[in-house]
């Protein structure tokens, strides 16, 4: 028999989940963790690592196509759509069992089912999983809700997402033909790397956005860079516009999109792909009976994740946004450690959270954005670096895109970074860890940053916002 009382119980074995509930056995806690679907949660089985191996193909198949550009020869290319979307599938279940070995390693109760709270006397409410029809309750002195998030709907008649011609992303992620035209609803991260998708893989895309830009999170100078860029990859990008209408074919998708101009014009897709951000997953889990705050599909906690009711917490997605993995693993350590008493744990400063877009060219940034740190009082001073200024990028072939720093004129802080342009996903860390150690301008003068690499840009753009830039 399986046993029934924890220290620590989570529910949802996503990055933030699993996370937590290893630092709690690290911790000396005994833990389990449940699931309802997979080990990995959206991120590893639907999310973040599943479509990077798309956009990894994606990439190659690019380069392939531009091999004359680097003195090769090759004939014939094309792609075996089942086989990108196995490869995809391939990793994500590779990376799931790795989550079932991290628990077995770190002595993690899992407990597969549908778990739903439930008041309790104890220290903390209990949980009911149900499994085949089955009830089996467990309690624990602490709960933290780790149950993620879904695909939000446009709340409209006919918009809904079917599977077959109106997709969400893990439709979109396992598409079993290739679309010759694709409309894609929404520019935020989702949006666009399906977008850069499918535009590589020679399908016909438009993107569709209410607001007045793409990447409408990112600062304004990379949002328009990448809309440029991407008009001239073949994407077409409508604006301050917004689908009115979907009507259903036996194989196609009649889009009525009302654009900038008050007009309605009527396009024929062979599919669109709804990405209008997401939703927490809060339902059939007992909140509204517990009395737990839930504010616009997410629920409300503090600065130390706890919801208000003794003993239970929430991490990661379900608490809003920003709607990342990182996020959610990081709050998932300082969740744990809170409770159990650490010293020097800290809230999280959301202000230094990077995010990342893997498109084509790739967009990074953390902290605030030139406009941002205006509105918050800030007189700044800003540094541009751009990439066909670099040895590297040129070698690489990698010319397009920039490397953007806002500081604080007065005290040389750095405020934020973004970036636009080839490996930007991976070089935005620098900038993180620059901001977690409060560095100011003279610090990464200082920094000494190896020739020839990308992240030299990283050095040039701090040096521009204060007339010291050498390469440009």
């Amino acid at each position: 028999m399986t046993d029934q009382t924890f220290d620590l119980l989570v529910i949802g074995a996503g990055p933030g989940g699993y996370v937590a509930a290893i630092r709690a056995s690290q911790l000396g806690m005994k833990t389990a963790i449940v699931e309802r679907e997979h080990l990995g949660g959206v991120c590893l089985n639907w999310g973040c690592i599943p479509t990077k191996a798309l956009l990894r193909t994606a990439e190659v198949y690019t380069n392939m196509q531009h091999a004359s550009a680097f003195g090769l020869k090759a004939e014939g290319i094309g792609f075996d759509l089942d086989g990108v979307v196995k490869r995809s599938r391939k990793i994500a279940k590779q990376l799931a069992s790795g989550v079932g070995y991290l628990m077995k390693k770190n002595k993690i109760q899992v407990i597969d089912g549908e778990a739903k709270l439930k008041g309790a006397n104890g220290a903390g409410p209990a949980v009911v999983v149900t499994k085949d029809g089955k009830d089996t309750t467990y309690s624990a002195k602490h709960v933290i809700l780790a149950t993620g998030a879904r695909a939000r709907t446009i709340p409209q008649a006919g918009l809904e997402p079917d599977g077959k011609l109106i997709w969400t992303a893990r439709e979109a992620m396992t598409p079993d033909v290739m679309p010759e035209r694709l409309l894609v609803v929404g520019s935020g991260a989702i949006g666009i790397e399906f977008a850069s998708f499918y535009n590589a893989m020679g399908a016909e895309v438009e993107v569709v956005e209410m607001v007045g830009r793409i990447l409408p999170a990112e600062d304004e100078e990379v949002s328009a860079f990448a809309r440029k860029t991407f008009e001239k990859q073949g994407i077409k990008i409508q604006t301050e516009a917004q689908v009115a209408k979907l009507e259903k074919g036996e194989d196609t998708v009649t889009a009525h999109i009302k654009g900038k101009d008050g007009k309605t014009e009527a396009k024929e897709f062979d599919r669109v792909v709804l990405a209008v951000g997401i939703t927490g997953n809060t339902e059939g889990l007992g909140l509204e009976e517990l009395g737990v705050k839930v504010e616009r599909g997410h629920v409300v906690v503090d600065e130390w994740l706890q919801t208000g009711v003794k003993g239970l917490y929430a991490i990661g997605d379900v608490t809003g946004a920003p709607w990342l993995a990182h996020k959610a693993s990081h709050e998932g350590i300082i969740c744990v450690e809170k409770i159990a008493g650490q010293n020097d744990v800290h809230p999280l400063d959301v202000k230094r959270i990077p995010g990342c877009t893997y498109c084509n060219p790739q967009v990074a940034s953390v902290g605030l954005t030139e406009a941002k740190a205006k509105e918050a009082g800030h007189k700044v001073k800003t540094g541009m670096f751009p990439f066909q200024g670099n040895g590297k990028a040129i070698a690489l072939g990698e010319q397009e895109g920039f490397i953007k720093t806002v500081f604080d004129a007065k005290t040389g802080e750095l405020l934020g970074a973004h970036c636009i342009g080839a490996e930007v996903t991976e070089l935005i860390q620098g900038f993180g860890i620059a901001m977690t150690l409060e560095a100011t301008e003279e610090d990464l003068f200082h920094t000494i940053f190896p020739h020839p690499t990308l992240s030299e840009m990283m050095h040039e753009s701090a040096l521009d916002a204060f007339g010291r830039v050498v390469h440009i």
